[in-house]
């Protein structure tokens, strides 16, 4: 008796912690600022000595 109730707490005992991890991993990303989408590079026309591409 006392094995399958070690074993039930056992199994209560990890549920509550795989709860409690999946809780604190979605309070972390939930907490994560939004980024800006701004592009690294931009360009606003092309370079007027690189050829264009297919010539």
């Amino acid at each position: 008796m006392h094995r399958l109730l070690a074993a039930a707490l056992t199994c209560v005992a990890a549920a509550a912690l795989a709860v409690g991890a999946a809780l604190g991993i979605v309070a972390a990303l939930g907490a994560t600022p939004e980024q800006p989408n701004v592009p690294l590079v931009s360009f606003t026309h092309a370079p007027a000595d690189s050829p264009l591409p297919g010539q």
